[in-house]
């Protein structure tokens, strides 16, 4: 036998020797006892077992990202966030030299900030259309029992 199942039948023996002695007003509460115990048991078995087979899907689905260092930092969001941060530092002084009434006044004003939102909106549409992309190739892979 192996050392769990002596280990549970130790606590059963103890659990009916427990009764034997207090009698039968303390079996529900020797009872319920037993089975927490047991139940507590078997859901750290089942852990056990769901964090082994996931470790083991997980090793099969893309391991060349699985060891990738995590990103920290201002920068460690999406890769648009980034963009949109940066096209609004740079808006500033731009901002400043398309409004100079020598820079183009209004019309000057209207093309930066045409540019600026030009590319933030070229940015999250590239950005949108990868994960769309990431989405398709996962729709695409085998089913298994777990998904």
């Amino acid at each position: 036998m192996d050392t769990r199942q002596d280990e549970l039948r130790r606590d059963l023996d103890a659990t009916l020797q427990a009764r034997k002695e207090l009698g039968k007003e303390y079996e529900s509460e020797l009872v319920d006892s037993f089975l927490t115990r047991l139940e507590s048991r078997m859901d750290a078995r089942l852990d056990a077992r769901v964090k082994r087979q996931v470790s083991e899907r997980m090793d099969d689905y893309e391991p060349e990202h699985r060891h990738r260092p995590h990103r920290s930092g201002w920068g460690s969001g999406r890769p648009g966030s980034r963009l949109a941060v940066i096209s609004l530092a740079f808006a500033i002084p731009l901002t400043a030299i398309a409004s100079n009434p020598e820079g183009g006044g209004l019309t000057g004003l209207l093309a930066c900030w045409a540019g600026i939102t030009g590319v933030n909106f070229a940015a999250a549409f590239a950005d949108r259309r990868a994960r769309a992309d990431l989405r398709d190739r996962e729709d695409r892979r085998p089913r298994g029992d777990w998904d």
